[in-house]
């Protein structure tokens, strides 16, 4: 990637907004034929340059286009923060500008050392009026975020494996959905047990749809993992059409969520069997309890259901792929970490659950969430407990092809939070690719990208 980057803000003055009540009372003029004001409420533009991906010193020049007879005073600062807040430019760097009549110029910001590198917010001011805010990135692929997983990290997510009942034809269910089948595609409805809420107890039985192509092949499988449900009142949800039948697919519903969470009539399956959610908010059930958390059942669904597709006769388990978006991305790398079968490649798209005390720091929620729940834990304890459901240490298992997609402006999933399992994988073929305006969303083209990659990789 080239990481030479320059940024370039426009702002359009609107014709004949000025007031004279914004002139400071040091800038008085006596030319007649200059306006002595700011300019009141510009129209901003921020055109794309190398993705807003900067190497070391970025150039920051704000635009300004004068579409006035007479020449205008403007007076515009720049101030860049961390992604955490901590200012690392003066607040105000003030540049006042003659700007040429009919015409533009432009205000060019520099900083006089190089950024560290890491997620830099950065607004913009004219008339001390803030007219412009947005993320950019300086070298983000050397971002530190060391994993903090505990001692018995991984002997934690043995003993949740070894939990995971045996699947037989007496525990799991299989119907067909004759509706959304073809020729070349079954589709089918299934439930598989998964381990309890907690050390005791009876598995929880999860559900998802299964696409088996009918040529009697073996093909390579796709795993497919939610984002976050909707709640209390979750829309209608679709079930998946046979296809192709080039590959054969999963598309898990874990505890609580999508079909788990959704009555008969809420689902277009056309199964006559009602579920609900009930466990509330997810990220705060059984929270500060590793051994109950929703997250140890919801990473354990996804290792169940890569064993269930294991099973089948049609399923080439030395190709095997997973694509997910939000808590989809968290659960590819929880996955790719934990499952039995190694992973081929897999796809997180902004990827949730990444490195908590830089996230609680960053934005609200989740850490709102766990600050309510959190109980008489100490923050240190706090963070230890998340430490066993972190992709950054989740990562450091990995060393599978990874395509990544973070959007510069997300602030559901910070980049930062993105980044930091990324960058703590021991994957060697990986790509991280940073999306300048968007924000919790799939970027364009993302579905045709990521099949794509991953047909590429097949053995």
């Amino acid at each position: 990637m080239n990481n030479k980057f320059y940024l370039i803000l426009s702002a359009l003055a609107v014709a004949g907004f000025f007031s004279a009540a914004c002139t400071p009372a040091d800038n008085d003029t006596d030319d007649p034929g200059v306006i002595e004001n700011f300019l009141v409420d510009p129209k901003v533009s921020v055109p794309v340059n190398e993705n807003w991906v900067f190497d070391k010193r970025p150039a920051l020049v704000l635009h300004v286009e004068n579409p006035n007879g007479v020449p205008v005073l403007v007076y515009a600062s720049l101030r860049i923060s961390t992604d955490m807040g901590k200012v690392v430019t003066d607040p105000m760097l003030q540049k006042e500008v003659e700007a040429p009549a009919l015409g533009s110029i432009d205000i060019t910001f520099t900083t006089n050392y190089d950024l560290d590198p890491g997620i830099y917010k950065a607004a913009t001011f004219v008339d001390n009026r803030t007219v412009k805010l947005f993320n950019f990135a300086v070298n983000p692929l050397d971002i530190k975020s060391p994993p903090d997983k505990l001692d018995d990290f991984d002997s934690f997510w043995n003993d949740a494996r070894n939990q995971l009942p045996e699947l037989n034809e007496n525990n799991v269910t299989v119907i067909e959905i004759a509706k959304k089948s073809n020729s070349n595609c079954k589709v089918y409805f299934v439930e598989i047990p998964s381990v309890p809420d907690g050390l005791d107890g009876d598995p929880v039985i999860v559900r998802g749809y299964y696409l088996e192509p009918q040529d009697g092949k073996k093909h390579p499988v796709i795993m497919h993992f939610q984002g976050y449900d909707t709640q209390p009142n979750p829309p209608k949800m679709s079930c998946p059409s046979g296809n192709s039948g080039n590959y054969a697919e999963f598309y898990l519903s874990h505890r609580g969520q999508y079909i788990n969470s959704r009555p008969a009539s809420k689902r277009d399956d056309g199964i006559e069997k009602d579920f609900e959610n009930i466990y509330g908010d997810w990220f705060a059930f059984n929270f500060g309890n590793r051994d109950g958390y929703y997250y140890r059942g919801a990473f354990m669904d996804c290792v169940q259901a890569v064993r269930f597709m294991a099973t089948r006769e049609t399923s080439d388990m030395s190709n095997l792929f997973a694509e997910g978006s939000s808590q989809g991305g968290a659960l590819c790398y929880a996955a790719a970490a934990l499952s039995d079968y190694p992973f081929t490649a897999i796809a997180p798209n902004v990827a949730f659950l990444g490195d908590f005390p830089d996230y609680f720091r960053i934005v609200d929620w989740p850490a709102s969430t766990a600050k309510q729940n959190k109980g008489s834990m100490t923050d240190d304890q706090m963070y230890a407990f998340l430490s066993y459901f972190d992709t950054k240490n989740l990562a450091t298992r990995i060393s599978c092809a990874v395509y990544a997609t973070s959007g510069l402006q997300d602030q559901t999933c910070p980049p930062h939070t993105n980044v930091a399992p990324f960058n703590n994988l021991k994957s060697t073929d990986k790509e991280m690719h940073f999306y300048p305006e968007m924000t919790h969303d799939y970027p364009p083209g993302w579905t045709t990208a990521i099949m794509k990659y991953f047909k590429d990789r097949i053995n």
